[in-house]
């Protein structure tokens, strides 16, 4: 009889090979190759259904409608709340504040008198107390429970039967039926696949809480992402307290909405109206400002760059950002000084934004020449100006998506002005008739400076509105 082919599977994807390599051919992932036996010849028979297949008219869908989760702007991500049955992992870097959000969660959901499994695989019970009192999250239907093994957690489960469940986290759970160290590849793909059975048999939503590695993917098995229903990614600098909720999957929703928050000593804190995060209050004029508006998702936020211009005497002068794209912005000095004539040759530029934010959409680029170009000669701009548009290698201010969207969020802050690009006024009509804004087009950088008083030969600039 033949002997049976050896054969080597990757854990990740499940790509096979007939010899060992130590890089997947597939997802090119280091070390995932593992000798798996021989191909298996046995063929699967038909065997009796569980439930007959009925025409698409006759399911019954109320049964699978989301519920509010008690925090609007995580509503927002998911696209209306929890569904029933569904399997929410949430990634984030350690000390982003994950724990202290989905712990506010369940309190919320254990307010509307629903019963709340909170599992924690790595703090006590007592610690995670001691952040409910801190946080106002204590609540007599909201359970505690702190394991690591599988089964204790399908035990606590059946013993609860709770209406929510919350696992933190995936990676510290592991099965004693299987091979492995806890948070191995084998034992997450268990895990999870446990859990997500358990949640879809008995209709209650569950939220896992993955790791993430050194480049900020999610750590664990690729396969785990696509079991999950959603994955939300928790995103946040450490110097600032704003924290960002995406969407990276969603079944049951849009995948280009955010949620902010604000984490603070007492917890964490939605932020319906972020904009004031992201621009500063000056009580004189200042120059070197200007003010722009990102789309974050389907969110408007404005945003603000701020710029120093300084005489330098070093040969090479420093070019220096925060929150801004390093390349675009020497692209932008480039612009300035070749089409606009503006000489920054022996001037150490700094650029940066305001509460953190990052600016990578080129909409921010004639906001940051403005404000380049304002703080280079000492003039001031308008501060209820705001200014949208890609600057292109020959000067030009190209158009811009949902411009209409941003201006009417600046006129819902009160800023009186805009200046946009030509072709996309003309693009979008119902952007030069938003009320309370005058929008101004133009066709290139010049001639937006020339419009606000800045440029080359430029002392200062007189508010013509007063």
């Amino acid at each position: 009889m033949a002997r049976s082919a050896t054969t080597f599977r990757c854990s990740e994807c499940g790509w096979t090979s007939t010899k060992w390599v130590g890089r997947c051919g597939e997802c090119q992932t280091w070390g995932t190759v593992d000798e798996t036996g021989g191909p298996a010849t046995a063929r699967t028979t038909p065997t009796s259904v569980t439930r007959a297949a009925r025409p698409i008219g006759q399911i019954d869908v109320e049964s699978s409608r989301s519920r509010p989760s008690g925090i609007a702007e995580l509503d927002r991500v998911l696209g209306g709340g929890f569904v029933p049955g569904a399997v929410v992992l949430l990634a984030g870097e350690p000390g982003v504040g994950k724990s202290t959000l989905l712990l506010e969660v369940a309190a919320r959901w254990a307010r509307g008198l629903a019963t709340t499994l909170y599992i924690s695989g790595e703090e006590s019970t007592a610690q995670i107390r001691l952040r409910a009192d801190r946080t106002r999250a204590v609540h007599d239907s909201l359970y505690l429970a702190s394991e690591t093994d599988l089964g204790a957690v399908l035990a606590h489960i059946d013993e609860v039967k709770p209406s929510l469940l919350v696992l933190d986290s995936v990676q510290t759970i592991g099965s004693s039926s299987i091979d492995g160290v806890p948070g191995g590849v084998t034992q997450v793909r268990e895990v999870a696949s446990t859990l997500i059975q358990v949640a879809k048999s008995r209709n209650i939503p569950t939220v896992l809480v993955g790791h993430v590695t050194k480049d900020g993917s999610i750590a664990g098995p690729r396969v785990l992402e696509h079991l999950v229903d959603v994955v939300l990614q928790f995103e946040g600098d450490r110097n600032t307290r704003l924290r960002l909720l995406r969407a990276v999957k969603n079944r049951f929703g849009p995948v280009d909405e955010i949620g902010c928050f604000d984490l603070s000593e007492e917890g964490i804190v939605e932020v319906p109206d972020p904009t004031g995060l992201f621009v500063s209050r000056h009580h004189q004029p200042v120059a070197g400002t200007c003010i722009t508006v990102t789309m974050e998702g389907r969110r408007p936020l404005l945003a603000e760059v701020q710029s120093l211009v300084s005489a330098t005497e070093l040969p090479q002068p420093r070019r220096a950002t925060s929150g801004l794209d390093s390349s675009r912005m020497a692209m932008i000095l480039a612009v300035l000084s070749r089409r606009c004539g503006l000489v920054l040759g022996r001037s150490d530029v700094y650029a940066a934004t305001v509460g953190g934010a990052r600016l990578s959409e080129p909409s921010a680029d004639l906001a940051t020449a403005i404000a380049v170009a304002s703080a280079a000669t000492d003039t001031i701009v308008p501060s209820d100006l705001v200014a949208l548009g890609e600057v292109g290698l020959a000067g030009e201010v190209r158009r811009v998506t949902h411009l209409g969207h941003r201006l009417r969020e600046a006129a819902r802050l009160g800023f009186r002005r805009a200046i946009v690009p030509r072709d996309g006024a003309d693009a979008t009509p119902d952007a030069r008739k938003v009320p309370g804004l005058s929008v101004v087009a133009v066709d290139d950088l010049a001639g937006a400076l020339r419009e606000l008083g800045v440029g080359a030969g430029t002392s200062h600039y007189t508010d013509r509105s007063h």
